[in-house]
């Protein structure tokens, strides 16, 4: 608890004392760590390693790009457009996804990924193509609200964090949530205790795609610029490493790992062109030395500390 306080006082109190850049790092990590979150549903709940989860993401700051630049929609109508369109892809791929396991699934989230990155590549009336969708208005000047500035953002960013994983928490530790634990520890027993599995990853699928879409909403209006990247394979696995960097399953796992990935990558880019090699080394010593992830480790660690002082 003490730990929760001092992390919540400083991401509350430290970021008016940070220049721009700092507060626009944090911005960024927030963003991703929901993100991240969201795909944890599906990877640690739910045994659903999926590689076309940025989809979701992209869906829905493509939609608000849309409808903000090209038919002047107001704040609310992009924000419920963009959940929308996210809970309405999860519904249409998830009847693809969901009656498939393992490797299979990996495969199968692996092209309907593709297709989502080809459709925002190759659609240029609607997406732009390659070029993308710039002019997408700040939240200031679409709410009409004083956010100017990028502490403001990173405030509006913090509550929405702090909504989502909230509500997040909620949902995996609810009986619905328990019902996906026990589908991903053994399938074939709880159906034989008369759940439907399938229903239930199908609702999980969507429910990941929403919460990744309130992220793509945040990432559309902190960019105020869109493009097929944010769709492609790339940043679907650099969103699963994530988790596991962080440790699925724990969801304060993958929003660790989403904030050093985000650090890393702007830490280093900055200082080496090779920055790529760089981090694919840290991945591979923390997945070599946490196989479980870093927060999985450190809990471990504590329990285990716990356990010697409290001997007699």
């Amino acid at each position: 608890m003490a730990g929760l306080v001092l992390v919540i006082a400083i991401l509350v109190g430290f970021p008016p004392l940070l220049s721009s850049y700092w507060v626009g790092l944090l911005t960024e990590m927030l963003i991703f760590a929901t993100l991240a979150m969201s795909l944890d549903i599906l990877v640690g709940y739910t045994g659903m390693p999926s590689l076309s989860h940025a989809g979701f993401f992209g869906v829905a700051a493509y939609t608000v790009a849309i409808l903000s630049t090209r038919h002047q929609a107001g704040f609310w109508l992009c924000l419920l457009g963009g959940i929308a369109m996210g809970v309405f892809a999860g519904a249409v791929l998830g009847l693809f996804v969901s009656h498939v396991k393992s490797v299979y699934f990996l495969m199968i989230t692996l092209a309907l990924g593709m297709v989502l990155w080809g459709l925002s590549y190759r659609w240029i009336p609607m997406t732009g193509g390659d070029n993308g969708i710039s002019g997408i208005p700040s939240l200031e000047a679409h709410t009409g609200l004083p956010l100017a500035g990028p502490l403001p953002f990173y405030y509006v960013t913090l509550f929405v964090f702090a909504l989502c994983g909230s509500l997040m928490a909620l949902f995996v530790s609810s009986p619905f949530g328990h019902t996906l634990k026990g589908i991903r520890e053994s399938e074939s027993r709880m159906s034989s205790l008369g759940v439907n599995t399938w229903l239930h990853r199908y609702l999980c699928y969507i429910v990941a795609g929403a919460f990744a879409s309130v992220a793509g909403i945040l990432w559309a209006y902190y960019n105020g610029f869109v493009s097929p990247s944010y769709l492609d394979l790339t940043a679907s696995v650099e969103l699963f490493f994530m988790v596991t960097l962080g440790g699925a399953g724990t969801l304060v796992g993958p929003a660790l790992g989403a904030g050093i990935i985000v650090f890393l990558k702007n830490f280093i880019s900055a200082y080496t062109d090779r920055w790529l090699l760089i981090l694919g080394t840290v991945y591979i010593l923390a997945i070599f030395f946490a196989p479980r992830g870093l927060w999985n480790r450190f809990l471990r660690k504590a329990r285990n500390r716990e356990r010697i002082t409290s001997r007699p």
